[in-house]
């Protein structure tokens, strides 16, 4: 099961939406591990910096009230949607090791396609010879892919465009980096992320609700 123990703040609202009823200091994060797009209420006297990382566990959390769930990409605010690629490429180069073990470890995806082949740009060709480069050495860094690998797109960019794309949403349904949305028939509570106190199931008045 995906959870996300961290988040990187993309917006915080010290008065929360303009629209809501009631005023709250909200914050919408991209989760560390998966991506996971999340809204968040904030502690009373706390205030948050894009590109913070913040505690969104299950354990006692020092800022984060409640986690209200997952959100999708059309409900980012203006301030998440242009933040949101500055902190993709943080993350990518904070963790460059995770990402270069994908072109080490890439696979098959069905008998015609493999998962090299979902990067932007990159193609059957490059596909066959990053196959053909890693079975002889594995690579070692992002330039030795460049190096070996003739006209490969330039290999970090390309995963960068990836989660980028995932977390737009994307018709292939294969994801890569991040996790999958929603099926649309499921609702989420935040009773994973929040105090024991808020775990127990509430009454749904007949409707059969899921986990997140």
């Amino acid at each position: 099961m995906m959870t996300e123990e961290h988040g990187i703040v993309i917006d915080f609202m010290p008065t929360g939406k303009p629209a809501a009823f009631k005023p709250e200091p909200l914050v919408q994060l991209l989760g560390k591990e998966h991506f996971t797009m999340l809204e968040a209420s904030v502690k009373p006297g706390i205030k948050l910096t894009v590109g913070e990382e913040v505690y969104t566990g299950k354990e006692s959390r020092d800022k984060i009230e409640i986690i209200k769930g997952r959100i999708g990409f059309k409900d980012l605010t203006s301030n998440s949607l242009a933040e949101l690629e500055g902190i993709v490429v943080k993350m990518v180069e904070a963790e460059k090791q995770k990402y270069l073990n994908f072109y080490n470890t890439a696979k098959g995806i069905s008998l015609k396609r493999h998962q090299l082949e979902l990067l932007p740009g990159m193609g059957k060709k490059h596909m066959l010879a990053i196959l053909d480069e890693r079975e002889k050495k594995s690579f070692e860094s992002f330039d030795e892919i460049t190096k070996r690998v003739k006209g490969v797109p330039d290999p970090m960019k390309a995963v960068i465009k990836r989660i980028i794309e995932e977390l737009e949403g994307i018709e292939d349904k294969h994801y890569l980096f991040v996790r999958a949305p929603a099926a649309p028939h499921e609702t989420f509570r935040h009773d994973r992320f929040s105090d024991s106190s808020e775990r127990f199931p509430r009454k749904d008045f007949g409707r059969k609700s899921f986990h997140a």
